[in-house]
C-alpha cells in the first residue's frame, strides 16, 4: 500500500487511464501527488470541491513550496514571467461574475442553436472531401479542422496560419498537465508571447473593421458602464482558442473511436437520430475529454479524514467522477448512449466555474459525430490510432479511417 501513488507516466496510461484510475479512487482517493499538487478521485469529493464558493482558481494563492512545477518555472524565467492570464478560468468572483457576464451573451444555448445550419454545412464540405478521398485522418480533417472553423467564423477572424496557431495551442494546453518538463515549460512561454502578439493584432484589425460578429460584440461588450480591459480581451479570446478548441477536437476524435470500438451503440444512433442529445453527453462521460480541473485551498479544508492545506492546488479527477460506480453503478464502465442521467458527468466542470462553452461543444460533437457515422457507418481502420500523450486533454493524435 505504501508504494501506491498516481502515476500517469505508467505504461499505457494515456490509451486507458481507466484501470489506474479506478485503483485510485477505490484504494488512495486523496492524496498528495509526488509532484505537489492534491488530488481527488471519488464522485462525492469532486463535487463537493467544484461547488465549494470559498475555493480559488487564482494561481497566485499557491504556496510553492511544495509545487515543483512552479519552482521550476522560476528557475528558468527568474524575473521574466509572463503576466498572469485573466481569463474566466483564473480569476474568482467578483472578477469571474463580471467576466462572465460580459462573455456569456454570446454563449446562450438559444444563440448557440442558430449555428446549427452552418456547423452542418462545414460538417457535410469535409465529409465530401474525405468520402472522394476513400480514406481519412479524422482528427485531422474533421476533429481539427471543424471547431477551428466555427471559432473562426463566431468570432469573424481574418485569414491566419491554422498551422500555426495549432502549433502555439499544443504547447499551451501541455500546461494544463499535472506533469510537465522543462521543453515543455520553455515551449509554453514562447507560445503565450507569440498568441498574444498574433491575438492583440487581430483585435486592433477589428477594431477597424467591426462586423456582425463574437470579437466585435466583446469589443463592444458593456454593462453598466463595464466594459473588458485590452488585457482581458486578449485573454479570454485566447481561451476560446485554446481550451475550447482542443477539448472539441478530443470529443470528436475519441468518440468517434469509442463508437466504432462499440458498434451496437453506434446503431443505435444512427437508426435514432433523436437519440443525439444523450449520446453526447453520455460520451461526454465516458471519454472525457478533459480529465482533471482543479482548485486552490483558501483554508485548511478536509476529504475522507484526510486534511489538505491552506493554499495548496487540488486536482479534481473528472475522469474518474466520470466512471465511479458509486454514482453510476455498476455498468460505469460501459458505453449507454441512453443511460438516464449521462447529462450529469462531470466534463465541463461543475459550479461557477462550469464551462461556458458547453453548448457549443456538444452542438459541434452532436453534427460531426452523427453526421460522421451515418455517412461512413462501414468504415474501418487504415492504421493504427495515435493518442496524443497527454494527461489531462487526452485524445486522439491520429484515427486512419478506410470510409468503405
Amino acid at each position: 500500500m505504501t508504494d501506491l501513488f498516481f502515476n500517469p507516466l505508467e505504461e499505457g496510461y494515456c490509451a486507458n487511464p481507466f484501470p489506474h484510475l479506478a485503483e485510485m479512487r477505490e484504494l488512495l482517493p486523496v492524496q498528495q501527488t509526488l509532484v505537489g499538487p492534491w488530488a481527488l478521485f471519488r464522485h462525492a469529493d469532486i463535487v463537493s470541491l467544484l461547488r465549494d464558493p470559498s475555493l480559488s482558481v487564482n494561481p497566485e494563492l499557491v504556496d510553492n513550496r511544495d509545487n515543483e512545477r512552479e519552482q521550476m518555472f522560476r528557475e528558468i524565467f527568474g524575473d521574466q514571467l509572463p503576466e498572469p492570464s485573466t481569463s474566466i478560468l483564473n480569476v474568482d468572483p467578483p472578477d469571474h461574475t463580471r467576466l462572465r457576464r460580459l462573455v456569456s451573451k454570446a454563449f446562450t444555448p438559444r444563440s448557440i442553436e442558430k449555428l446549427r445550419p452552418m456547423i452542418q454545412d462545414m460538417v457535410d464540405a469535409q465529409l465530401d472531401k474525405m468520402a472522394a478521398a476513400g480514406t481519412a485522418d479524422v482528427v485531422d480533417e474533421l476533429a481539427f479542422s471543424l471547431p477551428f472553423d466555427v471559432i473562426n467564423e463566431m468570432l469573424g477572424m481574418p485569414e491566419g496560419n491554422s498551422d500555426e496557431l495549432r502549433g502555439w495551442g499544443e504547447a499551451l494546453v501541455r500546461t494544463l498537465d499535472p506533469i510537465i518538463d522543462e521543453q515543455m515549460m520553455r515551449d509554453a512561454v514562447v507560445a503565450t508571447v507569440a498568441m498574444d502578439s498574433h491575438i492583440d493584432g487581430v483585435i486592433e484589425w477589428k477594431r477597424a473593421n467591426p462586423g456582425d460578429d463574437l470579437l466585435t460584440a466583446l469589443i463592444d461588450a458593456e454593462e453598466d458602464g463595464d466594459r473588458l480591459s485590452s488585457a482581458e480581451l486578449r485573454d479570454q479570446v485566447t481561451l476560446l482558442f485554446i481550451a475550447g478548441h482542443e477539448t472539441t477536437v478530443n470529443l470528436i476524435g475519441t468518440g468517434i473511436y469509442e463508437l466504432y470500438r462499440n458498434p451496437e451503440q453506434m446503431a443505435r444512433w444512427r437508426d435514432d437520430d433523436s437519440l443525439g442529445p444523450n449520446a453526447v453527453d453520455e460520451l461526454l462521460r465516458y471519454v472525457s475529454p478533459v480529465q482533471f480541473s482543479r482548485r486552490i485551498s483558501t483554508a485548511e479544508i478536509s476529504f475522507g479524514g484526510i486534511d489538505i492545506p491552506n493554499h495548496a492546488v487540488v486536482l479534481a479527477g473528472l475522469a474518474s467522477a466520470n466512471r465511479d460506480p458509486e454514482f453510476w453503478g455498476d455498468d460505469a464502465d460501459d458505453l449507454d448512449l441512453s443511460r438516464a442521467n449521462a447529462a450529469q458527468h462531470m466534463s465541463f466542470g461543475n459550479g461557477i466555474h462550469y464551462c461556458l462553452g458547453a453548448s457549443l461543444a456538444k452542438m459541434e460533437a452532436q453534427v460531426a459525430i452523427g453526421s460522421f457515422i451515418q455517412r461512413f457507418p462501414n468504415a474501418t481502420p487504415a492504421a493504427e490510432p495515435v493518442w496524443n500523450g497527454r494527461i489531462n486533454l487526452r485524445g486522439l493524435e491520429k484515427l486512419p479511417l478506410k470510409l468503405d
